[in-house]
């Protein structure tokens, strides 16, 4: 059986591969080029139950199918700060059962780790590995529940097809671990 509904994305098995896919679709949507977006993940049926006006505004139906997942969108990250200094800052309201992010960056193959020059500041790295003739841009998308669950989608930009997604929950760790902390007490 294919792994593709008949509207376009890989079908899911999890709630939270649903909707790491769901964002990855939404942010693919925008084009590539984007900034970092970050994501609540909130319980579908306690939205449709406690903020039925936000529900019907974000088009939540009562259907029993719907996804179990509600990813909402956030203000736009600083510009500027970096990340990890960002999501050091975060800090979700209990309504909120997870999060997610999708950030856009540039990455070698395996092959080329041996040809990474030693010593070199990240700005350096950054600058080395934008010019390397075998890096792929890649838009990451990772969520994490406040469970311990995690899942993330990785679309390279020269296959960027809903069909060319791989999904895994071990894809992005540090991410994952970095997304988690925002949830530490």
């Amino acid at each position: 059986m294919p792994n593709v509904s008949p509207s376009g994305p890989p079908m899911a098995a999890s709630p939270l591969t649903v909707a790491v896919l769901e964002i990855d679709d939404y942010v693919g949507g925008l084009g590539w080029d984007q900034p970092a977006r970050l994501f609540a993940l909130v319980d579908t049926a306690r939205l449709r139950t406690q903020e039925p006006t936000l529900a019907d505004r974000l088009g939540l139906s009562e259907d029993a199918s719907a996804a179990p997942l509600t990813p909402i969108e956030q203000d736009e990250l600083p510009a500027g700060s970096p990340l990890d200094e960002f999501l050091g800052t975060i800090a979700w309201p209990d309504s909120v059962v997870g999060c997610a992010l999708s950030v856009e960056r540039l990455m070698l193959p395996p092959s080329a780790e041996a040809s990474v020059p030693e010593g070199m500041s990240e700005k350096q790295l950054a600058k080395w590995v934008a010019k390397h003739p075998e890096r792929q841009e890649v838009r990451m998308t990772v969520a994490v529940l406040r469970d311990g669950a995690r899942e993330s989608a990785l679309r390279l930009r020269e296959k960027d097809s809903p069909t060319e997604v791989l999904t895994g929950s071990d894809l992005v760790p540090g991410l994952a671990e970095a997304l988690a902390a925002t949830f530490a007490e």
